[in-house]
């Protein structure tokens, strides 16, 4: 007698256990799957992407900061990339870490994500997720196998893009900024942010070697590749670093404290900073 293959519970959730680990490693971000949530400084996706009032209101929080803390006016496009970044660095790793830990890959579209950034919390629902043939929860109803890695790698780049691409519209009247330079801005949150979080694993050369093949350059719409490259040390230790696609801008509250990832930060700049500790 033939015996069913063991299915999941449908109750399952395919990613649950990946921002479970995340949050061990970086409690800064704590992510649950439930509706997107409204008042008490959280703001949906949408309302990002729509780019009316909620974001005037999104921005604000990154206008006093610095006021706050640089004791000066930063340009609106200054403010806008600032916001921008808090807001895409976390959302990246919603589909990046359960690729990454679990080898599944949530679509998450714009309308299921809400963002409380002063408490570090993201919601989500995911629907379809992609998965390998191997993967136990290849036979869930929302689940889309596909044939190998490539075609996960794929799924990533399509998944961020679905969801980034509506709030990159949202954001780009106030940035000055046209869509190649919007889309390098996402080809390096997608880079940077996994690659922390490789790092807080203990798995960052893992982490470098998958984004190399994630993003290898000539993926549209993203700009560039990963861009990582090694610099030696005053010990000849190996300093991994990469060159950014785009520019956070911060060097107009601070021209002499560039990223150290920054094409304006010099060889010998990022070896002492890299080195410093």
């Amino acid at each position: 007698m033939s015996v069913a293959p063991a299915v999941p519970a449908l109750t399952s959730s395919p990613v649950a256990a990946a921002y479970a680990r995340l949050a061990e490693v970086f409690p800064g971000l704590s992510v649950t799957e439930e509706a997107p949530r409204q008042g008490g400084g959280w703001v949906a996706a949408t309302e990002l992407a729509e780019g009316g009032a909620a974001l005037d209101g999104f921005l604000a929080w990154d206008n006093a900061q610095v006021l706050r803390d640089y004791g000066q006016q930063a340009r609106p496009d200054v403010i806008a990339s600032f916001g921008l970044h808090r807001y895409a660095w976390p959302a990246c790793l919603l589909i990046t870490v359960p690729w990454f830990l679990l080898r599944r890959v949530p679509r998450i579209p714009v309308g299921e994500v809400s963002f409380q950034r002063t408490l570090g919390r993201m919601t989500l629902r995911v629907g379809e997720f992609a998965c390998l043939p191997d993967d136990p929860m290849a036979a869930l109803p929302n689940a889309r196998v596909v044939p190998d890695e490539e075609a996960l790698r794929a799924e990533v780049r399509e998944a961020v893009a679905e969801h980034l691409g509506p709030v990159l519209e949202g954001f780009r009247p106030r940035m000055r900024r046209g869509p190649r330079a919007l889309w390098g801005m996402a080809t390096d949150e997608i880079v940077e942010g996994l690659w922390y979080v490789g790092h807080l694993l203990g798995e960052e050369r893992r982490a470098m070697s998958e984004l190399e093949r994630l993003l290898p350059g000539a993926t549209a719409p993203y700009v560039g590749s990963s861009a990582f490259r090694e610099l030696t040390g005053p010990r000849g230790e190996t300093l991994p670093t990469r060159d950014r696609a785009s520019c956070c801008l911060f060097y107009t509250l601070r021209p002499e404290e560039t990223c150290v990832t920054c094409p304006r930060t010099c060889d010998a700049e990022r070896i002492a900073r890299l080195t410093a500790s």
